[in-house]
């Protein structure tokens, strides 16, 4: 089943694979990869699975640490960025797959390990995605989801909003009910759950994805509006280093399959 927002996806991270793990933005940033692949714990004889890898940042993490790492992307682009970072590193374990989280194309019990880091708020068909990547993990694996914690209500709306006029692939950001209750839905037990802020600076957020110039200035109109004391945005913007900046929540669930 292929996502109904897949021409987006593509265009958005096609534009956005040169740069995705530029040191200006924060979301290959090597700090936190290490706390995620801490958190996860993965053991030397484990076959893991990054869905939605983009440019399988975490699965060369986790590379020198399991056995096996495969990678799967519904972008080339992403993935040729990964393969060839891969190979740059010696890392010889890792498989890489072009395809869709919604239609995994693997046998059920498959990995020990399935992890997903910035994708879920892409994802037209979240409860689709997930059941696929509960269905593939082993009795007793562990699944692993990071991503963006929605605004409060009633900023959710004007959040999203936000993040579709940047990055037309975006859909929307689950709040962290949503995350706890997919978990719940699919026979997982929840083993932690923590929120940590990351600083995003507006205008490398909006240069990540080549924002048109339009789109970028109502963006930050929006934000300097609600620094002057306007409508309030979601991003509860701040000035820092003489630039705008907001901090997302990052959220890290993960959960074992009972």
């Amino acid at each position: 089943m292929k996502p109904e927002n897949l021409e987006k996806i593509n265009r958005s991270f096609e534009v956005q694979a040169p740069n995705f793990e530029s040191g200006e933005v924060n979301f290959s940033k090597e700090e936190y990869l290490s706390y995620a692949v801490s958190a996860a714990a993965p053991g030397p004889g484990d076959t893991v699975l990054e869905a939605a890898a983009g440019t399988c940042a975490c699965g060369r993490a986790f590379a020198p640490l399991v056995r096996t790492v495969v990678c799967l992307d519904a972008t080339e682009a992403m993935l040729e960025v990964g393969r060839r970072e891969a190979e740059r590193a010696q890392l010889g374990n890792m498989v890489f797959v072009k395809g869709y989280v919604e239609e995994l194309p693997f046998l059920s019990g498959s990995f020990d390990m399935v992890f997903s880091r910035l994708a879920f708020h892409h994802f037209t068909d979240v409860q689709a995605a997930f059941a696929e990547m509960a269905r593939v993990l082993k009795p007793g694996g562990l699944l692993v989801m990071i991503d963006m914690e929605a605004a409060p209500e009633p900023l959710r709306e004007s959040e999203d909003a936000i993040e579709t006029l940047r990055d037309p692939s975006h859909v929307k950001n689950l709040s962290l009910g949503e995350m706890r209750a997919l978990f719940a839905g699919h026979g997982l037990s929840i083993e932690k759950c923590e929120v940590t802020r990351m600083t995003q600076h507006l205008g490398s957020w909006l240069a990540l994805t080549k924002t048109p110039d339009t789109v970028s200035e109502e963006i930050t109109r929006r934000m300097r509006s609600e620094l002057g004391g306007g409508d309030e945005t979601g991003f509860s913007p701040y000035m820092s280093g003489g630039g705008i900046c907001f901090d997302q929540r990052w959220v890290l669930m993960t959960g074992r399959k009972e």
